[in-house]
């Protein structure tokens, strides 16, 4: 683990899920960084969409075995939430200066640094999508690859610009209340999955909203402020290196945008992965659809899913350092390799209604 400097210090605290919680103080502010895994084994960090947390936005991938077998058996697990966004985060006080998309992407510079990391693989979800890119312009050499599920790229719409307004002026004069959450839901969740005839909401939808009730206001309406003042990162997408896995959910609002920045990467690096009736998170919705793509993707690394009875210490070794594995061939992202033969990418997935 690196050194704290004058800008950073850490507070560590067991919690139940296994991981180490920690608050980071950098140079902009507080963040709260959940840890789980060796330290020792490569990095994989996280940022959420608006609203959610790594609770929230991360537990549903992470909870089907599969993924575990792949993720938590190859990485440390580095969920950053966005600025008060940890569960029982308090207000942020009103004399802390608002940040700015670049403020937050610097913030994820500064958490490698006291946690000394070199070189990390990035998950995130379209608002946290947008500040890992923005962080891989800024840090390209800190950014092995990147991981986006239905990303956004590009300056708001005036259409998007005006709706993200009344969002902060219900946050700002009702906090969470009932037409936020289902502002909010419309944006996370495809309309199958919102609009049950039988009138009972599914498990995911209920425990979204209590989720959303946990979240303090303000803070969620200065993430939202950030991202709705963003700039277009179009002209910098081709010059990105990285290998770059896209997930679009085709029932979510930003899936148009999703595939418009699949076409302005470089086709040798980027594979888009269009999931049918899903929203934007993937992630919870339907985790399943994300395995297979993401295990072809993780193998050009050298990474691999666990095998049933093996133990990641039965060699006392860790996975191998992703520095040593940072060149993909390219026909793992190929479509031919997903085993699909349409492209765009796409990923079926049949929905029970």
């Amino acid at each position: 683990m690196g050194e704290s400097s004058d800008s950073v210090s850490i507070d560590i605290d067991l919690i139940p899920l296994g991981g180490k919680e920690c608050t980071v103080k950098t140079s902009k502010g507080s963040l709260s960084v959940l840890v789980c895994g060796d330290q020792e084994k490569p990095a994989l960090i996280t940022y959420p969409d608006v609203a959610l947390n790594y609770v929230s936005c991360f537990q549903g991938l992470l909870f089907c075995p599969d993924a575990a077998s792949l993720l938590l058996h190859n990485f440390c697990i580095y969920h950053i939430d966005a600025p008060g966004h940890e569960l029982g985060a308090d207000v942020i006080s009103s004399d802390e200066p608002l940040l700015c998309v670049d403020d937050l992407a610097d913030q994820i510079a500064e958490v490698l640094d006291f946690f000394g990391l070199r070189e990390v693989l990035c998950l995130g979800v379209t608002a946290g999508a947008y500040v890992l890119t923005l962080f891989a312009m800024k840090y390209k050499e800190r950014v092995l690859g990147l991981i986006l599920v239905s990303p956004i790229c590009k300056a708001p719409s005036w259409t998007e610009w005006l709706y993200n307004k009344v969002l902060m002026n219900l946050l700002y004069f009702y906090g969470m209340c009932g037409l936020l959450k289902e502002c909010l839901l419309q944006r996370y969740f495809s309309k199958e999955l919102r609009g049950n005839v039988q009138g009972a909401e599914s498990d995911i939808i209920l425990t979204c909203r209590r989720l959303l009730d946990e979240r303090q206001s303000l803070n969620v309406m200065r993430f939202l402020q950030a991202i709705n003042a963003r700039h277009d990162l179009t002209e910098g997408l081709k010059e990105l290196q990285c290998k770059t896995l896209i997930f679009a959910g085709e029932s979510s609002p930003f899936h148009a945008e999703s595939v418009y920045m699949s076409t302005k990467m470089d086709n040798r690096n980027c594979a888009l992965v269009e999931v049918e009736a899903c929203g934007s998170l993937v992630t919870e919705e339907h985790p399943n659809s994300m395995i297979t793509p993401l295990e072809c993707f993780l193998m050009g690394y050298g990474y691999h899913r666990q095998t049933h009875g093996a133990s990641s210490s039965s060699n006392g070794s860790n996975p191998a350092s992703p520095s040593s594995h940072s060149c993909i061939a390219p026909e793992l992202l190929s479509p031919e390799s997903l085993g699909i033969k349409l492209k765009p990418i796409r990923t079926r997935v049949d929905v029970e209604i």
